[in-house]
């Protein structure tokens, strides 16, 4: 059990599972996490209208879920832009250019790189 007093009298517990010897820091960024997740749901419902859905269907509300976190990860970029925080560290890009791999038989490579000009083939199941 760890236990939180805060300045203002407050007192909190929580239950962990964590080995006895699991550093204090990494409890308490593991318990300050869930204060993050539940900063962006309450964004999430005020701000892009997560709570706004009345379909009936469960492919309509995990569309309308999508959208909304879609939404959420556009703007949460665009404010780390403005801030100018994101990657300390970037990845270097990636070469332009795919490599392809040489298959071992020749119909297989036919296969592999269909003609962009051909038609679409037709659903055999129709």
């Amino acid at each position: 059990m760890i236990g939180e007093h805060r300045s203002t009298g407050e007192r909190k517990y929580y239950l962990s599972n964590l080995p006895a010897d699991t550093p204090l820091k990494q409890i308490a960024g593991a318990i300050k996490a869930r204060w993050v997740c539940e900063q962006a749901h309450q964004q999430l419902k005020e701000e892009l209208g997560l709570d706004h859905f009345e379909g009936r269907s469960w492919t309509g509300l995990h569309r309308h879920a999508l959208m909304t976190m879609i939404a959420y990860a556009f703007l949460q970029s665009r404010r780390l832009k403005q801030a100018g925080g994101g990657k300390k560290n970037p990845r270097p890009t990636a070469p332009a250019e795919p490599t392809r791999r040489q298959a071992s038989h020749p119909h297989r490579a036919r296969a592999a790189a269909p003609n962009p000009l051909s038609p679409l083939p037709q659903n055999p199941l129709r």
